[in-house]
């Protein structure tokens, strides 16, 4: 599919969004996103609950909606699968969300975004914006219920993980990407990076490297839990500490070696005098 025309393929938001299209193209055991094929700033996405949670076993469904100046400002998102969490049909408030551009950051992304959700979902609503506190009895419920919802969009949610044709109403990044300059944006670090497919005849989704998976669970502690970002500046601070520390005793030593040599020049003048007086 072009773009030629209905999108400006020079925009940083146009690059980013193609190229992120590209990297989430194949299904996960975990998420599944892709914008629909009439709207680039509209994707639709697919995740599983959390294992030994309350929403295991459940598949949700949502809307991510970008906005024209992604990715310095964050998407909203929407829940559309009952799920005793968060509202259906409304826009979440979550530190990765467009209720919080002063938490955002430029470097993460939808599936940033996708991972910390997963991991916000057993996480205490608080009365925020768009939040439930369902019980758990009736949050599995919802979990079981949620294997048979059907998007009007994407069709039976359920198989979305697992399939890799979609249908006709999703965009194929693959093609798309033909007409679109790669991207000078730096989206994600490398070890998360994953490799695009051009091939619709793989029947498997891919497997995750370990190192894929630790960095995950790394993004969701980060996330969920702002306590660690802070040890983190608090480390960095320490280590400037004992940097300055040590310079400034390094220059208390050459002061005094100084001091010692002029107190020494000013001695054998004052000698000098005397002896020859």
């Amino acid at each position: 599919m072009s773009f030629e025309g209905k999108y400006n393929t020079k925009s940083p938001a146009v690059k980013r969004l193609m190229r992120e299209a590209q990297e989430l193209h194949e299904a996960t055991e975990e998420y599944r996103a892709f914008p629909l094929e009439d709207n680039l700033f509209d994707w639709h996405f697919t995740m599983r609950g959390q294992p030994s949670s309350d929403f295991e076993g459940g598949i949700y469904h949502g809307r991510i909606i970008l906005p024209p100046e992604y990715p310095m400002k964050p998407p909203n998102i929407i829940l559309l699968t009952p799920n005793g969490r968060f509202e259906i049909n409304k826009k979440i408030c979550l530190s990765i969300s467009g209720h919080h551009p002063e938490t955002w950051q430029p470097s993460w992304s939808i599936r940033t975004a996708l991972v910390a959700l997963i991991a916000f979902m057993p996480t205490p609503g608080n009365e925020t914006i768009g939040a439930l506190d369902y019980s758990p009895e009736e949050r599995q419920k919802l979990a079981k219920k949620s294997q048979s919802w059907v998007c009007d969009k994407c069709g039976k949610i359920s198989d979305l993980l697992s399939k890799h044709n979609t249908g006709g109403n999703i965009l194929d990044p693959t093609k798309a990407t033909k007409n679109v300059d790669e991207p000078k944006i730096v989206t994600e670090p490398k070890a998360e990076e994953v490799p695009s497919t051009s091939s619709s005849k793989i029947k498997s989704p891919p497997v995750k490297h370990p190192v894929h998976i630790s960095m995950e669970q790394s993004l969701r502690q980060r996330l969920v839990n702002p306590n660690l970002i802070g040890n983190s500046s608090h480390q960095k601070t320490e280590t400037v500490a004992s940097q300055s520390s040590l310079f400034s005793s390094s220059n208390d030593m050459i002061w005094s070696i100084l001091i010692v040599l002029l107190v020494s020049a000013i001695v054998l003048l004052v000698l000098r005098r005397l002896l020859f007086v």
